[in-house]
C-alpha cells in the first residue's frame, strides 16, 4: 500500500533525484533565490528547511552534515555565516515559494524559491502601528 508515501520521483533514479535536490539547495544557499518548477521547489524547500534546522545547532557535526548534503565548501560557509544568523529567532518556515505561472515551452508551473528575510516580530513587544496611549490631544 502507498499510504503516506509522498516522495516525488521526477522520472529519475533515486541517486539522480537526491543529486538534483542537493544541487537545488546548494544553488539556493549561494544565490539566495532560485527559479525552478513548482514541484521541484516544494521538494527543495523540505530539504533546505531541514538543513537550516540542523545548521542552527552549530558545531562540527552540523557542519559535516551540511557538507555531506551540499558538497560545496563555499555553500556551507555561506549557510553558517549568512543564512543561519538571518533566520535567528524563527521557529521554522525559513523559505518562501512564489508562483510565477506557466512556462511557455511546456506549460510547467514555475516558481521562485527564496529565503524569508523579514525579522521575526517579538510577542512581548507592542505592535509598531499601535498609537501611544499617553498622548495629549491636539489643540
Amino acid at each position: 500500500m502507498r499510504h503516506r508515501k509522498q516522495n516525488v520521483k521526477f522520472g529519475r533514479s533515486k541517486s539522480h533525484r537526491e543529486a538534483l535536490v542537493d544541487m537545488l539547495v546548494a544553488g539556493l544557499v549561494k544565490a539566495k533565490s532560485i527559479r525552478t518548477t513548482l514541484r521541484k521547489a516544494k521538494v527543495a524547500r523540505q530539504a533546505a528547511e531541514k538543513l537550516v534546522t540542523t545548521a542552527r545547532k552549530g558545531g562540527v557535526p552540523a557542519r559535516r552534515a551540511a557538507m555531506a548534503r551540499l558538497q560545496d565548501e563555499a555553500a556551507v560557509k555561506e549557510l553558517f555565516d549568512t543564512i543561519v544568523p538571518m533566520q535567528e529567532g524563527r521557529q521554522g518556515g525559513y523559505t518562501r515559494i512564489v508562483k510565477l505561472g506557466q512556462r511557455a515551452s511546456d506549460g510547467s508551473e514555475m516558481a521562485v524559491l527564496s529565503w524569508v528575510n523579514e525579522p521575526v516580530a517579538k510577542k512581548d513587544a507592542p505592535a509598531a502601528d499601535a498609537a501611544p496611549a499617553a498622548e495629549e490631544p491636539a489643540k
